[in-house]
């Protein structure tokens, strides 16, 4: 497969240790930690799911001298891990990555859209994803969906309401030239232009991966 610029081999390591973790194997492609590692090496998900494939196929004598050296020393490994952290920088990335040409896209989508916010786009996807399943009279906080979909990615049911407010102006189906004045307006028409316009779909196909982020 193509090497990602910022791929390292001794990121072999990091993604054996996760793959070591229970449940053993392959994690899931946007699970929370396959995203936290993809945030730490900034290194989108995508890429990082297929390394594992390859780890655990052994495609490459490295890979197979690494599974007889760590395989079955879990100390060793966390040692190597820890001494790899340290020697590359990751508590400094600032300084590490300089120069380095980074593709946030990826990235941005897991931080919150503002200081004053603590919504992530990830979050704003799943409620695109349900915008689509309902009509507009069922979007309240009463209905079932929506208190669910609350539950699972950790925004208040009214949130969810608002923003669903905000799409139905960014929907050409409605119609709505209403006028509104609300701080997620922004990140909202920014996740509509990516997704709204698209395959419906292919937004449900990534709202059910990105439904093992919020799983705990």
């Amino acid at each position: 497969m193509t090497k990602h610029p910022l791929w390292n081999d001794e990121y072999w390591l990091l993604l054996m240790q996760l793959y070591l973790k229970n449940p053993l194997g392959v994690k899931p492609l946007y699970s929370r930690p396959m995203v936290n590692l993809s945030l730490e090496l900034h290194i989108p998900p995508q890429f990082l799911y297929k390394r594992m494939f390859e780890l655990r196929r052994l495609e490459t004598p490295k890979i197979e001298r690494l599974w007889n050296a760590y395989a079955n020393n879990p100390q060793k490994l966390a040692r190597g891990v820890k001494l790899l952290r340290q020697r590359q920088g990751f508590n400094s990335a600032g300084a590490f990555y300089e120069g380095v040409p980074v593709n946030e896209t990826f990235e941005l989508d897991f931080l919150p859209v503002s200081q004053q916010d603590d919504v992530m786009p990830v979050q704003l996807i799943m409620v695109l994803d349900l915008y689509f399943r309902l009509v507009p009279a069922t979007m309240v906080t009463s209905t079932p969906e929506i208190r669910q979909l609350s539950r699972l990615i950790g925004l208040k049911p009214q949130l969810i309401v608002d923003v669903m407010e905000i799409y139905q102006l960014c929907d050409p189906c409605l119609k709505r030239h209403d006028f509104i004045i609300h701080p997620l307006l922004e990140p909202c028409q920014q996740i509509w232009q990516r997704y709204g316009n698209d395959s419906p779909e292919k937004l449900a196909a990534l709202a059910a991966q990105l439904k093992d982020y919020f799983l705990k």
